[in-house]
């Protein structure tokens, strides 16, 4: 079945339409023609359950509990990391972050399906390791990381930094020369515990991001090229939306995402038709299935 699309709703194929679209997503992926931009869900497609929470919400939850917050703000990871931050200090906001993302996930087959790959970007928007790891264990050398970071504390015009498979900080353009590109937008527990997560990290971002200016050079030169394939992500906040509508920018376009249309948001289903996405209505675990084929 295909939907048509409007000013507020993607395309969008299910059953037979859906996966035959997906033999398309798998060959575009092969030939490196799609870019993976990876949410949380991805990391539960072999059904294990995380260690560490899945959810803006969850996050929240944890910081909370750690330091109750305000009930207007409870249910909000961006507010209670900012409460904490200014209440406790940045160190005890880190801190507590380390510990939420400190336990270890095995990466499922998806994940190192797409380790395997020699693809020329891949996005991660989630604050674990699990795809640095599987890129080592998949014996790879020739990759770079690049991870966005706050500037508090920060007395230089910095927006992100950049680290080699050992973890070792190197310079940005060294991605230049890299086979596969690692993108953490939100920054990661690991290899130096770099969280964007407070209201303040994202003040100077937001006024900037319209203008590319948080976004490195190469994951927009990469980009040109190629469309985007959206799987295991929400977008139920304006914060994940903006970002990911300004990481997709500028590029090729052709995108596709993989979510079961019943539970998206009205402001989901707008931000996929705002981007051009066809939304492909299948279970996760079934895709993973097709893909792996």
């Amino acid at each position: 079945m295909t939907m048509t699309a409007t000013r507020t709703d993607p395309i969008v194929l299910s059953g037979t339409a859906a996966e035959a679209k997906l033999a398309e997503v798998r060959a575009a992926l092969l030939a490196d023609r799609l870019v993976p931009f990876l949410g949380p869900d991805v990391l539960a497609t072999d059904g294990a359950a995380l260690p560490f929470p899945a959810t803006p919400e969850a996050i929240a939850a944890a910081l909370n509990s750690r330091a109750p917050a305000p009930s207007r703000i409870r249910n909000s990871m961006w507010s209670v990391a900012q409460f904490i931050e200014q209440r406790r200090h940045r160190k005890t906001l880190v801190g507590w972050m380390a510990e939420i993302f400190a336990p270890t996930t095995t990466a499922p087959k998806l994940v190192r399906f797409l380790a395997g790959l020699p693809l020329s970007l891949v996005v991660d928007t989630w604050y674990d390791g699990t795809i640095r790891a599987a890129l080592t264990a998949a014996g790879r050398e020739d990759w770079i990381e690049i991870q966005g970071v706050t500037r508090a504390g920060e007395s230089r015009d910095i927006w992100y930094k950049a680290y080699d498979p050992a973890g070792a900080e190197v310079l940005p353009e060294v991605a230049e020369a890299a086979k596969t590109v690692l993108y953490k937008p939100h920054g990661a527990i690991s290899p130096a515990k770099n969280f964007l997560v407070a209201d303040s990290d994202y003040v100077e971002v937001l006024t900037e991001i319209d203008i590319q200016s948080p976004i490195p050079a190469v994951v927009k030169a990469r980009r040109t090229a190629r469309g985007f394939l959206f799987l295991g992500c929400r977008f139920h906040d304006q914060m994940l939306r903006t970002y990911a509508k300004q990481i997709a920018k500028r590029s090729a376009g052709g995108h596709v995402a993989v979510a079961e249309v019943a539970g998206l948001t009205k402001n989901e289903r707008r931000f996929y038709a705002d981007l051009g996405v066809t939304v492909l209505d299948l279970p996760l675990g079934r895709v993973v299935d097709l893909l792996m084929e």
